[in-house]
């Protein structure tokens, strides 16, 4: 199953929690950053992000934050992203 990473260089891993469960009870602010994210993050991925900048003091807006960085960076990585320009 390809779907949104079939045009992607990014690397695609299988999970063994029930992703609806764990998507259900992160805190509200994370889902609905992760409903807008332009990548497809695992809520595990995503909790640990969000956790690590808490730790960290920086808050609810702080953490979102860091959460869009690390989305950028990944993007800038990827191959077809940064090659063939917009994917339609």
């Amino acid at each position: 199953m390809r779907r949104n990473l079939g045009a992607t260089s990014l690397r695609r891993t299988r999970r063994a929690a029930d992703p609806m469960r764990s998507f259900d009870a992160l805190p509200a602010p994370l889902r609905r950053w992760l409903s807008q994210a332009a990548l497809p993050w695992s809520p595990a991925s995503a909790r640990k992000l969000w956790n690590r900048a808490i730790a960290r003091g920086l808050g609810t807006d702080g953490a979102l934050s860091a959460l869009s960085r690390a989305e950028a960076r990944t993007l800038a990585r990827d191959r077809h992203a940064n090659t063939n320009g917009p994917q339609r």
